[in-house]
């Protein structure tokens, strides 16, 4: 049972023992599948979600609607959204995880923030490797991704008012801001940098594709349609899919335990996603059971928890420990302006044009000469489509304009001098775009891990709160109104800050943290699970603290480190 020549997706159920099976494909499941793949291991990997080629991601008001995921009322979109007291996390269901929704950064965490505290004396992190132990990782997560900094100093990328503006007001401040490494393709090997040019690639992606470069559309976030992001499925699924690895997509684990006589059974179901819309009980979906040696964990933070909490017979004593939302915070800055010659002017910040995340500004933590608890501060873009939806929010406006425009025109056919020629007058029907300008800032950084994932009944719960994370929040939210002032406009948070300081979250981590041993954490830095052999875990639920920056690089390259030691277990390193 190997996928098909030529690198597809298998489109049959899997069966059968495999040498390993992973479960989930996002930046923790893709590295291992493809490096056991490479070493010669039959491995299987089944992923809940669909597959995304090119133009199949939503952009109508109704597509979105059924752009998330819950099988039981039909939906089988990339989406899953959960919501904890005071805590909401945004993940991602399809092929390839939550690199078809993620804002393509690829920073290394920090090497100072690599901390190891006495946990028994109040810590709440303890790191068991540092940052010369991912050096090489990361090296090689960076190759296979493609990471490169978005070039705006180049035509055309050069007229992206948001980066421009962002690296202006921070140098304002006495900051220094950076473009960091994004893993999307602005141009071919070799060439300058143009928008919309087809991606030369070694080798078919396993959608059999044809893919362009980066066309500044702001569209990251919600899936790439023309497949410029260097998403998972483009690279490590496509190469573990070539090399004969089988790919199973809608196909969710259920339950695992010990098989007898070693190894590890896993019960799976198939969804049908021809029956989108369809209410149904999906607990009757009939189950079919696989087996392999080792089985890999790898379906999120939130995902690999509650597997864990629902199948071990014996729970590890950390399990659902060390969870935090790596300190994501969100915040607006309303109708930016800025001076020119002297004078203060109304300047359009188009958050539309560009990758969703072009700059960053890092502030350093009090462990390498900064105050406090360390963070990043970066610029983010949404759709231009956003934009208009908040330019028709400005309803008074437009009904003022509409007026207007009404009765000039009527008092000019009543002069019977009719105007012939409406531009003007069109033109005027959508006022002035700052109107409703916003510029959304990013903050993320060492927030403290504090929170604990627990199960009740089938539901998972969190008891994160933000009270002992205050002083870093502030510190980030001080940093966002500077740069909002700099910038001339004016600071707002978000709507959900502003209901109960509530947190929402694209980087849950923790929950399997990894420890030196159990009473440090769930796994070992080679993501063992303490006492159960032949089980392991990758991914972001893995890390014991916070990562600080965007964290998807970091769980590659830590998971591309769990992969050397699984196979040299195996006798394959």
């Amino acid at each position: 049972m190997t996928a098909e020549v030529g690198g597809r997706v298998a489109e049959t159920a899997p069966a059968g023992h495999y040498d390993v099976i992973v479960v989930g494909s996002g930046f923790g499941g893709s590295v291992m599948t493809y490096r056991l793949r490479e070493a010669g291991l039959n491995v299987c990997l089944l992923e809940r979600g669909k597959a995304y080629p090119p133009g199949s991601f939503p952009r109508s008001p109704y597509a979105f609607r059924r752009a998330f995921w819950d099988p039981s009322e039909g939906l089988y979109g990339m989406y899953n959204a959960w919501w904890f007291d005071h805590i909401g996390a945004v993940v991602s269901s399809g092929l390839g995880g939550g690199s078809l929704i993620y804002a393509n950064v690829m920073l290394r965490k920090d090497p100072t923030w690599f901390v190891h505290e006495d946990l028994d004396a109040g810590g709440t992190e303890a790191w068991p490797i540092g940052r010369e132990d991912l050096e090489p990782h990361y090296d090689r997560a960076e190759r296979m991704l493609n990471a490169q900094p978005f070039p705006f100093t180049h035509p055309p990328y050069d007229t992206t008012p948001r980066t421009v503006a962002f690296h202006g007001a921070a140098r304002q401040l006495g900051w220094e801001p950076f473009t960091p490494n994004l893993a999307v393709t602005f141009a071919n090997d070799g060439e300058d940098p143009v928008p919309g040019e087809p991606i030369r690639e070694a080798h078919p992606n396993l959608h059999g594709r044809t893919r362009t470069t980066c066309r500044l559309c702001g569209e990251c976030d919600i899936g790439c349609n023309f497949g410029s992001k260097n998403t998972l499925d483009y690279n490590y699924l496509s190469e573990a899919a070539r090399l004969g690895a089988e790919i199973h997509t809608l196909t969710e684990v259920r339950a695992f335990g010990p098989r007898d006589g070693g190894g590890w059974t896993v019960d799976l179901v198939r969804h049908d996603a021809t029956r989108e819309g369809e209410k149904l009980d999906t607990s009757r979906l009939p189950t079919t059971r696989i087996s392999a040696d080792r089985l890999v964990l790898s379906a999120g933070t939130l995902g690999s928890t509650y597997l864990m909490y629902r199948n071990l017979p014996r729970l590890p004593r950390m399990l659902g420990t060390r969870f935090s939302g790596n300190g994501d915070l969100l915040t607006l800055v309303r109708r930016p302006t800025t001076k020119v010659d002297g004078k203060t002017q109304r300047t359009l910040i188009d958050p539309g044009r560009g990758p969703v995340i072009t700059s960053a500004i890092r502030f350093p933590d009090e462990l390498d000469g900064g105050e406090g608890r360390g963070f990043y501060v970066q610029d983010i873009g949404f759709p231009e489509f956003v934009g208009w939806a908040l330019q028709a929010t400005d309803a008074p406006g437009m009904l003022s304009r509409i007026g207007h425009t009404a009765v000039r025109l009527l008092r000019e056919a009543l002069r019977q001098k009719p105007e012939t020629n409406l531009s003007a007058e069109i033109a005027d029907l959508f006022g002035d775009p700052e109107s409703a300008g916003i510029l959304p800032l990013a903050g993320m950084g060492r927030d403290v891990p504090n929170g604990r994932l627990t199960i009740n009944g089938d539901r998972l719960e969190s008891d994160w709160t933000i009270d002992r994370s205050d002083p870093y929040f502030a510190r980030v939210r001080d940093t966002h109104r500077e740069l909002a002032k700099a910038l001339g406009g004016t600071f707002s948070d978000n709507p959900l800050w502003l209901l109960g300081r509530r947190v929402i979250t694209a980087h849950p981590l923790g929950g399997c943290p990894m420890g030196r041993d159990e009473r440090e954490g769930v796994v070992s830095d080679a993501g063992k699970v303490f006492g159960y052999e032949g089980l392991y875990v990758a991914d972001g639920s893995v890390m014991p603290g916070s990562v600080g920056p965007n964290p998807s690089l970091t769980i590659a390259a830590i998971s591309d480190r769990m992969a050397d030691r699984l196979l040299a277990e195996a006798g394959r390193g």
